[in-house]
């Protein structure tokens, strides 16, 4: 008399191993693909100030510093004069290397260097920066550009000269060796007494 109906009921899918895949395509697409990393300025801040520790100050000739101002209004000063960033490049290239031997641009110490043997070491220049906390970033950075492009460019020429290639083709025993011959030699601190009349 009464007829069983019949309900068909759909398959559910099998989920179990759902988690499983999806962990593996994350792992995959991390492994697989490229990340950009963070570039900046590598720079070594000052220790704080101990109240203990007295301060001492460093007596460096007055040949061997290159004194560069950051003022309120962006502009770059070298010395007395003003100047644009290719121009402080160029700057920075000439008085780091000192070719000339000459006795108003830095000392030069005679030091065995490894890979490249008797080298003229400029390892006591100072480049000395000081900058206006108005000034925009991105005349800080561009100065620290022209900064890093004139040791750049000095040492890109010692790697032509020595090791018959350019700096970004070279190892890092050689680029520690040509660091040695060409150190970044910079000291900074902010001053709010740096304005645009100086």
């Amino acid at each position: 008399m009464f007829r069983r109906r019949f309900t068909s009921d759909m398959p559910q899918l099998d989920t179990t191993s759902t988690a499983d895949i999806s962990f593996m395509l994350l792992i995959f697409f991390l492994v697989t693909s490229s990340m950009d990393t963070d570039k900046g300025l590598a720079r070594q801040l000052p220790p704080p100030d101990d109240e203990t520790e007295e301060l001492r100050d460093v007596q460096v000739k007055e040949r061997n510093v290159l004194a560069v101002t950051l003022s309120d209004d962006g502009s770059l000063t070298c010395g007395d004069e003003r100047v644009t960033t290719d121009e402080l490049a160029n700057r920075v290239e000439a008085f780091v290397a000192n070719a000339n031997d000459d006795p108003l641009l830095p000392e030069m110490t005679l030091r065995e260097v490894h890979l490249l043997g008797m080298q003229r070491v400029s390892d006591r220049h100072v480049i000395t920066i000081t900058a206006s906390p108005k000034a925009t970033y991105d005349a800080y950075f561009q100065m620290q550009d022209a900064i890093v492009r004139g040791y750049n460019r000095l040492r890109n020429q010692l790697a032509l000269s020595r090791f018959s290639h350019p700096l970004a083709q070279c190892t890092a025993e050689e680029r520690d060796a040509i660091a040695l011959v060409f150190p970044q030699r910079i000291s900074e601190r902010i001053d709010s007494n740096v304005n645009d009349s100086e």
